[in-house]
């Protein structure tokens, strides 16, 4: 199946790098149209060999966008048009269904209880959402909770179907030499006990919170380590010095090497004030070290051994974090439900299995594409006579789909495919 992935944008985000996962693991042909920011994923998914599209929206409410994305889907006939995040789901549904593509699916990663990706869920966002999701057949909720705040909203339950989020095993296992590296990088010894704090820095994730719970156990023997960026970078280092640990904790910044840092850790502190899946704990876990958090749907109801479950207080929190600190970095060892449960590969095998289950399904987009693709695969065979011979293009290998080749960057484009028509943004 030929599928599209429609996204926001593509700045390193909990959403864009699932996207990333799925891609590798798929077993469809995929392309990625992203309405702006096509960031630094948008050059790894390249790498990886799939071709990415920005449509360069300049504003939210650019409405020509509509139609120049409608064009890019029908010209590349795609079975599946699949969008994530909530500006991609308002246009790229609408989008698919007026090009008639057979199968319309969204993924919602981030609906907390008050806030859609850190905006404030007012009926008019809601509307729009509502009005959108009439387009789609199916949505996918990244777990339970997402599930059920979806139907609260007013999805149909018939319409939702719960597939969470997936770990990339790989990606985020335990590295011996890159422990030692961002120890030694951040002038940390081996011994060190090391608090982390992974994510983006905004108010949500409330890490001022972390770092002055934490601030009683931090000194010469026990350091933090903050890695992400974020709005909150400021008021956060203003917090350590507040606490009186500035000298303690070190702020990387954004970093891509994601088991390194976890693996340069001995325990990850997640205290947000809401999730929708919790994805950082999973992945903590996956790399063998412990976790407080505050809370983590994706949890909810799985018994683990290495996640503990601590209050939203400084207090109570901070003694949770000493008792921690004070029984020394331990043994590593990953999380056996995690690989059991959420791998990358399993997940998006689901996913996979869920675009051919709705494909199957009988209904006007589904019956006009039956109809369409032997008169397409006619015409293309007559016009290959008329024009006689032609450049073989070798497939990608693995691939059931369009073959791709590499232009002069090293990033996988797709060869005389049609996301390369329609309008330029």
């Amino acid at each position: 199946m030929k599928v599209l992935h429609v996204i926001t944008g593509l700045g390193v985000g909990g959403a864009e790098l699932q996207l990333r996962a799925i891609l590798r693991h798929t077993r469809h042909d995929a392309d990625v149209v992203t309405l702006y920011n096509p960031g630094p994923v948008a050059d790894m998914i390249r790498a990886d060999g799939t071709a990415v599209r920005s449509l360069g929206m300049d504003k939210n409410t650019e409405m020509s966008a509509l139609p120049r994305l409608r064009r890019i889907i029908r010209a590349g006939r795609y079975d599946v048009v699949h969008a994530h995040l909530y500006r991609s789901q308002v246009y790229g549904r609408p989008a698919a269904w007026l090009a008639g593509t057979p199968v319309v699916v969204s993924t919602e990663h981030s609906i907390g209880e008050t806030h859609l990706e850190r905006r404030r869920m007012t009926v008019p966002v809601q509307a729009l959402y509502l009005a959108t999701e009439l387009f789609s057949d199916m949505t996918i909720a990244v777990s339970a909770t997402v599930g059920e705040r979806l139907t609260r909203w007013g999805i149909r339950r018939r319409k939702l179907t719960v597939i969470p989020n997936g770990v990339d095993l790989d990606r985020v296992g335990f590295d011996s030499a890159g422990r030692e590296r961002v120890r030694a990088e951040l002038g940390i010894d081996s011994a060190d006990y090391v608090l982390l704090l992974l994510g983006r820095l905004d108010q949500n994730k409330r890490f001022d919170l972390a770092i002055e719970a934490a601030a009683p156990s931090l000194g010469e023997t026990a350091k933090m380590i903050v890695a992400g960026g974020g709005p909150e970078r400021e008021h956060l280092e203003e917090t350590a010095r507040h606490c009186g640990v500035s000298g303690h904790v070190a702020f990387l910044g954004e970093r891509h090497d994601v088991a390194a840092v976890l693996s340069a850790a001995d325990l990850l502190i997640a205290s947000s004030r809401q999730e929708t899946f919790g994805l950082s704990v999973l992945e903590a876990l996956a790399n063998g070290i412990r976790v407080l958090y505050t809370t983590c749907p994706a949890l909810d109801g799985i018994p683990t051994e290495r996640a503990s479950l601590v209050p939203s207080t400084v207090t109570g929190m901070g003694a949770a974090i000493a008792a921690a600190v004070s029984a020394g970095q331990g043994r590593r060892k990953p999380e056996p439900v995690v690989a059991s449960e959420f791998s990358i590969a399993a997940v998006t095998r689901r996913i996979d299995d869920l675009y051919e289950r709705l494909a199957g399904r009988m209904s006007w987009r589904t019956v006009a594409t039956g109809i369409r693709r032997p008169a397409r695969a006619f015409g293309a065979a007559s016009a290959a006579d008329r024009q006689g011979p032609r450049l073989a293009v070798v497939p990608r290998q693995g691939a059931g789909g369009p073959a791709r080749a590499r232009n002069g960057n090293g990033h996988g484009e797709l060869a005389g495919a049609a996301i390369k028509g329609g309008d330029d943004a």
